[in-house]
């Protein structure tokens, strides 16, 4: 029986069962056009105790995050568009100098992180696929080829020092192991840093029947209650959240240190009771 990876409880909640479909972005290769297609089932089931909706690990993210990796986020002007606003709001709401070090997981080809370096700002990008690391290190954006996990934050920490901004966009929902991966967050944030995750929301997938956004690199299918639960384990604590209109209905949700002086935003009541009452 599959387990919840967040609390572990045998998950037997069917949320919707779209049959069986190769992984997305896997392509078969023209001259290998005679080789058949893997399926695996597209079953998304519900934890009932704390309300994660996830799929199960089909197929391991190396085998997806690789040197053939299709998505480049700078081919989206929108999306571009979107993270410069991010970054100029954050520089001036964080006070971000010269001084300060910002981190992106799953930097993809710098798309984010150019906007910062303009500003003199010191970043670190964390990127598996290897075609996308390169795009970013011709932009003269220092990437780390690799996944993020406990044991690579203590790493990078050790080599580039902790980190006063540290991004997470569209990344959460692809990692199967969570804990270890928010183990890692816990390690590299500075004292009063911030982390800022962004993700579709899963209300919004359910409200609107967003069933094309249900593939199999997408683990997990997030919305804001379980999240909280998860970083209270890891020490963590969401202080802040905003509702976005990208990718169909969004999320970016703020995290500090449980003890940091980042004052809890009225914002978090608001959605919660959002989710619960739909």
């Amino acid at each position: 029986m599959q387990k919840c990876r967040i609390c572990y409880s045998t998950l037997k909640i069917e949320l919707i069962n779209l049959g069986m479909s190769p992984v997305a972005n896997s392509f078969i290769p023209f001259n290998k056009n005679n080789q058949a297609e893997t399926y695996f089932p597209l079953k998304v089931l519900i934890c009932s105790t704390c309300y994660l909706a996830q799929l199960d690990e089909y197929e391991k993210p190396e085998n997806i995050f690789n040197n053939n990796y299709a998505y480049f986020s700078s081919y989206s002007n929108s999306w571009l568009d979107h993270s410069k606003k991010y970054a100029e709001e954050v520089i001036k709401k964080y006070n971000l100098t010269a001084s300060s070090h910002v981190v992106e997981i799953a930097s993809n080809d710098g798309y984010m992180l150019q906007y910062f370096l303009k500003h003199n700002i010191k970043v670190t990008g964390i990127e598996p696929a290897t075609n996308c690391a390169e795009a970013a290190r011709k932009k003269n954006i220092y990437t780390e080829n690799l996944f993020f996990t406990k044991a690579n934050a203590s790493f990078i920490v050790k080599k580039h020092g902790k980190a006063n901004l540290m991004i997470a966009n569209n990344v959460l929902a692809h990692v199967p192991n969570m804990h270890d991966f928010i183990s890692g967050f816990k390690i590299m944030l500075s004292k009063e840093g911030v982390i800022t995750f962004e993700f579709p929301h899963l209300l919004q997938l359910i409200k609107n029947n967003q069933f094309d956004t249900i593939y199999h690199e997408h683990y997990s299918y997030l919305s804001l209650k379980p999240l909280i639960n998860m970083f209270n384990k890891h020490q963590l604590r969401v202080f802040d959240v905003k509702n976005l209109n990208t990718h169909g209905g969004s999320l970016r949700i703020y995290v500090c240190h449980t003890k940091a002086k980042h004052l809890d935003n009225k914002n978090i009541v608001n959605i919660l009771n959002k989710e619960t009452a739909f």
